[in-house]
């Protein structure tokens, strides 16, 4: 049996896995990502991103890509049983601002965008090891040992981190006896992603709306040529998801006979769940995404939801193995656990309201609300009450001009694995250096400028206040001219490494 050591295990290569991979590869830290599949995951089980994750995968280097691949949602065109239709928006109209570049989500199915993010870990010289099946893990106080099984032997890897990716279904949660509760609820669906015709790409087109035991919704599958059928069926059915059988599901549920289904390239039945693990951690073992909470695909919040627990959780590891205190990873199920309660209700909501036919959307499944305004990492100096802006929100963008006059935005600012400091006509030297932080100042005659307000409209500071930002740019700290001390302070506390430690250069 062959042993080796990382870092971090990841076990599971879903988009949660590949953006965990991803946020450590990026950092320098050894690790290694291995999925029981012996190929890539070939279904659209999640098909939406959200705004906020449109801003993640910006930050991570693949959103052009993205949105190249993908599109825009399109209508979504009720057919009555007369022949006529009528076209509705799922999302709300919304048009970006200075402080929100994307405010509507994006179709891109699972399979392509997982496909992006191995070739986005490829480049970061990572790799996923198909085929790789956990066996089991025992904690030590100072390393886990963990046994895989690979295509030829098994082996075993001594790793300081395990961090379970593996689905609803996980076993690292149930070999740690982390409860799962939650209910189901009540609805059996079908999915299943296919090559259809009979009808236009430009509609999500829907059937029966308004009877549960009827509806039928058939959705253009954005940089596919795939159509998703989506359709509840009877809580005790297994449907027949062969071409022949979804063939005459399309064509019972629709009433129309010139729809054909020549092609089944994925499908699946299954029974909507909402449930929350207990904890998200055990010692040195982590749950992230569906492993931690699964939800019903209404509102497109599951896949989203979990790229952002992977997000919360890549840089604390990384920081940690560099020196910084333990008690940070602590703040990742303080953070994101209340994130995926909400999550749920949510999706739970709207599951209630697609049943009497309502698919439309608003603001809320755009996640850019969301924030960690509670959190043991959040300081303001003084408190900000009402303030636009508050430690623990997302950090907006902005426009702003360079003193060599270059257009910047602040995304430009925050891209990357740093801490970002912004001072709005600040002295420099008020904050001593610390590594891993880039610092900026604002202001007339300084390195940057904000010409039309944007940055101070979002931002609500005055001169002489400091922001610091968070690896995963949400505001980790606002003070004023007095509170710098205060300032020092936490970033003496989270990021400078303690004395002797692995981060320690003296």
């Amino acid at each position: 049996m062959t042993s080796s050591r990382v870092d971090v295990l990841i076990c599971g290569a879903g988009a949660a896995g590949l953006t965990l991979a991803i946020e450590l590869a990026r950092r320098g830290v050894a690790f290694r990502l291995i999925e029981k599949a012996p190929v890539p995951f070939v279904g659209s089980r999640g098909k939406g991103i959200q705004p906020r994750t449109l801003e993640i995968f910006e930050d991570m280097g693949v959103l052009d890509r993205m949105m190249a691949t993908g599109s825009p949602y399109p209508v979504v065109r009720t057919h009555a049983a007369d022949g006529s239709w009528s076209d509705a928006p799922v999302t709300e109209a919304a048009t970006p601002s200075p402080a929100e570049p994307y405010v509507t989500p994006l179709m891109l199915p699972q399979f392509l965008t997982e496909g992006i993010l191995r070739d986005r870990l490829v480049e970061l010289g990572g790799r996923v090891d198909f085929g790789c099946e956990l066996l089991g893990f025992e904690q030590g106080d100072e390393a886990i040992t963990v046994r895989v099984a690979g295509p030829a032997s098994e082996e075993t890897v001594i790793v300081r981190y395990l961090v379970a990716a593996d689905g609803g279904r996980s076993s690292i949660r149930r070999a740690l006896g982390i409860g799962f509760p939650g209910k189901e609820l009540g609805t059996r669906a079908i999915v299943a992603d296919v090559t259809l015709h009979g009808l236009d790409r430009e509609a999500w087109h829907r059937f029966s709306d308004g009877d549960m035991s009827r509806q039928l919704a058939v959705c253009p599958l954005a940089g596919t040529a795939l159509f998703q059928i989506q359709a509840p069926v009877p809580l005790d059915s297994e449907p027949d998801l062969s071409v022949e059988g979804l063939q005459a599901f399309v064509r019972d549920r629709s009433g129309r006979a010139d729809i054909t289904v020549t092609a089944v390239a994925w499908a699946s039945a299954y029974t909507m769940s909402a449930r929350l693990a207990d904890t998200y951690r055990v010692g040195d073992v982590f749950l992230i995404g569906d492993a931690a909470h699964v939800h019903p695909p209404t509102g497109g919040q599951g896949l989203n939801t979990s790229t952002q627990d992977a997000y919360n959780l890549g840089w604390k590891l990384a920081a940690v193995l560099r020196g910084a205190r333990a008690s940070l990873l602590d703040t990742y199920e303080e953070e994101r656990r209340p994130i995926a309660a909400g999550m749920l209700g949510l999706s739970t909501r709207m599951l209630d309201a697609l049943k009497q036919g309502s698919m439309r959307r608003a603001r809320e499944v755009n996640q850019l609300d969301l924030g960690y305004a509670g959190s043991s990492l959040s300081l303001e100096a003084p408190a900000r009450g009402d303030a636009v802006l508050r430690a623990g929100d997302r950090a907006p963008d902005a426009p702003l001009r360079g003193a060599s006059g270059q257009r910047v935005r602040v995304f430009d600012l925050l891209r990357g694995p740093h801490w970002t400091l912004i001072g709005m006509d600040v002295d420099r030297t008020a904050v001593a250096p610390s590594a891993g932080v880039d610092v900026h100042v604002i202001g007339n005659g300084r390195e940057l400028c904000d010409e039309h307000g944007h940055f101070a409209a979002a931002y609500g500071i005055d001169a002489g206040s400091w922001t610091l930002v968070r690896p995963d740019g949400y505001v980790a700290a606002i003070v004023d001219g007095s509170g710098t001390d205060s300032l020092n302070m936490y970033l003496a506390s989270h990021l400078r490494p303690l004395a002797g430690s692995p981060g320690d250069h003296g």
